[in-house]
């Protein structure tokens, strides 16, 4: 062990142990956002657009369920206590984000299909989800579940790159801030959906924390020489594909000619973002900012 190393493995710890605290300190409960409204501004979307509403949140309402239940082995090999105890948090957390999507369901879009005499959908139906957004996911369980079997420096960098980087980074907090910005009061074309944009609020601020844990836990297996920088830009280069189809013509609010933020100005969004975090993960130079700063949303 070298002389930086106990340094090293302290400043994780403490970064951890704030993760920790700081997402006790923001707990918020899905069943106390206000979705009134919401009934309300769901009256006012064309048919295409209610569809489109229905499929994003199917597509995030899955994603949140799938990482709930493929996090688990990162738990099992991480060994320092302060990251077993932000684990917890993050699981906890993942379940919430499931159950607000499911509870924004069926007083939403169940009463607004009521509404219109539709037979109610179900968010878990095959028809919202595509192959490459299937295998993505997929992709994520096989590489969280090779750390049972083999627990190198690689597989867990292969398993935070995955899950943290491209699944919660750029597929997730990219689409929750397209769906904010559509829903939003910026938005005039399409009616304001304020329990939605509350709730997606609340679940990026819970995500932001946990791409900073990831990014952490990487910079460290490169700073540490563990791993190599090239790693990490080869696993998400090989996802990104995968992100991208998983969205393309999902129907949602945006659209090149659509209100809403346009696909290209969302993939400007996620890149910049990526390289930025990146960037922080492989210069020695950069830190990952503090907590406070991942979990503030994104302009």
């Amino acid at each position: 062990m070298s002389a930086d190393e106990p340094a090293m493995q302290l400043d994780t710890g403490i970064r951890s142990h704030n993760y920790y605290r700081n997402a006790v300190e923001k707990h918020w409960d899905p069943h106390e956002v206000d979705l009134e409204a919401d009934r309300e501004g769901a009256a006012e979307l064309s048919e295409p657009a209610f569809e489109g509403l229905k499929q994003s949140l199917a597509l995030f309402g899955a994603g949140e369920e799938s990482v709930t239940e493929d996090l688990a082995p990162l738990a099992v090999v991480l060994e320092d206590i302060n990251d077993q105890m932000f684990l917890t948090t993050q699981l906890y957390e993942e379940s919430k984000h499931t159950d607000f999507f499911d509870r924004y369901w069926r007083e939403v879009i169940h009463a607004e299909e009521k509404r219109r005499g539709q037979e109610l959908s179900s968010p878990t139906d095959e028809k919202w989800y595509n192959e490459p957004y299937d295998e993505l996911f997929e992709r994520n369980e096989q590489a969280m579940a090779r750390l049972l079997e083999d627990d190198t420096p690689e597989n867990r960098a292969r398993a935070h790159c995955h899950y943290h980087l491209t699944i919660e980074g750029i597929l997730a907090q990219t689409g929750y801030y397209g769906l904010t910005l559509a829903y939003g009061e910026n938005e005039p074309e399409l009616p304001d959906l304020p329990g939605l944009v509350e709730g997606l609020k609340l679940v990026r601020s819970d995500e932001g924390r946990h791409v900073g844990f990831g990014m952490a836990k990487l910079k460290s297996l490169v700073g540490d020489g563990e791993v190599e920088p090239d790693l990490l830009r080869e696993t998400v280069d090989e996802l990104v594909p995968l992100v991208q189809e998983s969205l393309a013509g999902d129907g949602g609010a945006s659209s090149e000619s659509g209100p809403g933020p346009s696909p290209s100005e969302l993939a400007d969004y996620a890149y910049t973002k990526h390289e930025q975090r990146m960037q922080q993960i492989t210069s020695a130079s950069e830190k990952i900012p503090d907590v406070e700063e991942l979990t503030e949303l994104e302009n």
